[in-house]
Order: C-alpha cells, then sequence, then structure tokens
C-alpha cells in the first residue's frame, strides 16, 4: 500500500520539496520555488512529476503564499496530496532537547523560536515554512527533522567547549553538528552493506557545505561542525576552523560589525574566499590550467579533510571504513584519489579503476588488501526524514 510523505525543506528565500512513498522509495514528485520574498524579482516555482515539467511565474510575497502554489501544482498536475500521511520538515537546530522526530505543534514552534539564535540563518525560514505547511495542509501531522539529532550521542569530551562552564551552560554553547540525517542514513547503510553493526567508521559528507563524523556501532562520537555550520571543513562559501581571535582582529582592524564578519565566514569564504570559486569541478580545470589560487585552494581542502580523517582515526581506536558521499564526495574522482594518496601512511590502497566509476549505487573504492574500506555512497536526506516521519506515526 502507497504511503506517500511530503518533504520540505525551507530556505530563507526557496522551498523544496519532495513526495515519497515510503514503502517503495519512489519520489512520486518534486520541485523547488526560488526568489520567496523578493519584491524585484519575479518568484519560480518548478513542479516535476511523471517526467514533466509544470512551472509557475509570479511574485512569491512569503511562505505561506509559495506553499499555496506547490498544493494547488498538486491538485491540478499530481499526485494526490490528500493521499500524504505526513509532512516531514528538515528542520537544522533543535538544541539539546530536541533530539528526534518530533510531531510540531505550537509548543515545538515555541521551541524552535527559543532557539533561533543558534542558527540565525537556518531557523527562522525553517519555522516560517512549518507554519506556512501547517496552515495550507491543516488535516495531516507535521514532524520536524532536525538536522542536529543524529548528533545527540556525542559524549561530553566531544560536544564541550573549554570556556567559561556557566556562560555555556546558560547560552546552550556546545558542539552540535549539522547534517545527521545524511550521516545518519549514510553510516546505517555502510554498516549494512558491510555486514558490520559493530563498524567504526568516517564520515565524509562532502557538498558546498561539508562536514565529517566518526561513528562507532552507528552512534556518532564526533562531529566538525560545532555551535554553528560554519565549523570544521572548508566548504563552498564558508571558511571552516579559524582561530576565533581572527573576528575581533579584523573587526578591529576593518571596522565591521558582528553581522558583516558573520556574512564574509559564511558567504564569501571557503573556496569561494581562495578561488572566486565554488564548484569543485571549476577548481580542478583552473588548477590543472596553472591557476596558483586554485591550486592552493585545492590544497587547503585537502589538508583540512584528511587532517579531521587522522583525528577520527584515532578517536575511533581504528577506524574500519571511511566513506564519501554528497555531491563533491559521490562526483569528484580526483578529490577522493587525492585524499587517498595522503591516507597511505595508514593503510589506505585506492583502486583506481574502482574509484573511476560512476553509479548511484553504494560500492567499495579501496583494494582488496587496503587497511581501512574505502567506499562511496550516495546519501539521500530526503527518503531518511521520510522513513523517520513515518516510523514517528505508525505508518
Amino acid at each position: 500500500m502507497s504511503k506517500p510523505i511530503l518533504v520540505l525543506n525551507c530556505g530563507s528565500s526557496s522551498v523544496k520539496y519532495q513526495m515519497i512513498d515510503v514503502e517503495t522509495g519512489d519520489v512520486l514528485a518534486k520541485g523547488q520555488a526560488q526568489r520567496i520574498g523578493d519584491p524585484s524579482a519575479e518568484g519560480l516555482v518548478e513542479h516535476e512529476v511523471g517526467g514533466e515539467t509544470f512551472t509557475v511565474t509570479q511574485k512569491l510575497p512569503d511562505h505561506e503564499a509559495t506553499l499555496a502554489i506547490v498544493v494547488d501544482l498538486f491538485r491540478q498536475h499530481g499526485p494526490d496530496l490528500d493521499e500524504a500521511v505526513a509532512v516531514a520538515h528538515r528542520t537544522v537546530h533543535g538544541g539539546s532537547r530536541l533530539v528526534a522526530p518530533t510531531l510540531i505543534d505550537d509548543d515545538v514552534i515555541a521551541a524552535l523560536v527559543e532557539l533561533s539564535p543558534l542558527a540565525p540563518l537556518h531557523n527562522p525560514p525553517g519555522i516560517a515554512g512549518i507554519r506556512a505547511a501547517r496552515a495550507v495542509l491543516p488535516n495531516v501531522p507535521h514532524v520536524a527533522i532536525f538536522d542536529t539529532a543524529f548528533f545527540s550521542t556525542l559524549p561530553p569530551e566531544a560536544y564541550t567547549y573549554a570556556i567559561d562552564a556557566a556562560v555555556a551552560a546558560k547560552y546552550g554553547a556546545r558542539r552540535y553538528g549539522f547534517h545527521g540525517t545524511s550521516h545518519g542514513y549514510v553510516s546505517h547503510l555502510v554498516a549494512e552493506f558491510l555486514g558490520k553493526p559493530d563498524l567504526r567508521q568516517i564520515v565524509c559528507h562532502l557538498g558546498n557545505g561539508a562536514s565529517i563524523s566518526a561513528v562507532d556501532s552507528g552512534r556518532a562520537v564526533d562531529t566538525s561542525m560545532g555551535l554553528t555550520p560554519v565549523a570544521g571543513l572548508v566548504m563552498g562559501t564558508r571558511s571552516g576552523d579559524v582561530d576565533p581571535g581572527l573576528h575581533q582582529y579584523l573587526m578591529a582592524q576593518t571596522g565591521w560589525s558582528v553581522d558583516a564578519m558573520t556574512d564574509m565566514l559564511n558567504k564569501r569564504s571557503g573556496m569561494q574566499g581562495l578561488a572566486g570559486m565554488t564548484d569543485m569541478r571549476d577548481v580542478q580545470a583552473a588548477m590543472e590550467s596553472g591557476d596558483e589560487a586554485a591550486t592552493l585552494a585545492w590544497q587547503v581542502y585537502l589538508h583540512r579533510l584528511t587532517s579531521y580523517i587522522g583525528a577520527y582515526h584515532v578517536v575511533l581506536g581504528g577506524a574500519q571504513a571511511i566513506t564519501f558521499t554528497a555531491g563533491i564526495g559521490e562526483n569528484q574522482v580526483r578529490m577522493r584519489a587525492d585524499v587517498c594518496a595522503r591516507l597511505a601512511c595508514l593503510g589506505v590502497k585506492l583502486d583506481q579503476a574502482a574509484n573511476a566509476v560512476r553509479s548511484k549505487e553504494p560500492r567499495v573504492i579501496s583494494t582488496p588488501d587496503s587497511a581501512i574500506t574505502v567506499l562511496v555512497v550516495p546519501t539521500n536526506e530526503e527518503l531518511s526524514m521520510a522513513q523517520q516521519a513515518a516510523a514517528l506515526i505508525g505508518a
């Protein structure tokens, strides 16, 4: 029996969605809306079903108006939205209280508002999307799936910041981690794929946003992102780890406000700041043509990533598997090869032919005698969200 669940991911100016049948994993429809709240431009809503794409171009003043258009596209072109058994919402920050899929009510929304200072760029648009979706789809359960939830198992030694303990406790200043839905989905799939439920593994989620996790027997024990998603690896436009003193130094030198500094670290750093581009295919092409900035950016990216892998190898007491996932991790053959070359000291041996294969299936890309199994496993956060929502409501 079909059990469709609508999965929503609401950003400040966009909405992405999929209707997924959790019984089969099939995507029944998907789409996105762009330029929400932009008074100077027409918004665009694209709805894809049955191999066809239907579009609406008009002003999108807010999330509620946008979702009303999405609902209308479902009614006109299918599938039947009335058959949806739930709506699953990607919710970035659940803090230390909301650590599992949660039925959304007014109290949960109030808690998310209270948590917004921890994720000022992400939680407010997510809340707007939740409110809008509940208004236009009032007769189905709405479930919050938290990016931070998978990392609720971190031990205190991993999540505690070495700052004034009273300040940390009062303001919830600690490591939370993000991309948890992806890390949880991939690590579970790898353990099943290798037939080792007690697997000690490292998951490298490498996309425009990037993070890495150490997972022991299905439980996260460390992760690179912290209080916010800026920490950790070098990303498309985010800096990753920097000296906290950099903020005071640059603000004093430039006269920047806190908001200006935050904007620089989030939107004008990472590969964009180093190389002037965010797509790793462009960075690779520029590097191979002799571009010095692109070459340095590539090396900085590698250095940070392999440093974390080495650290997590020790944290785990010896990793048995390393997995690449997300857009860069799944598709960047050269990046994976360069990372594995740096891990030769750990006994990692890459199968070059296997690494060159492009597939949507989980696969091993290391040689049989590699000390650590290396894999590529496509992530599917939307399916994971749908499955978690279905489990919560008993569908």
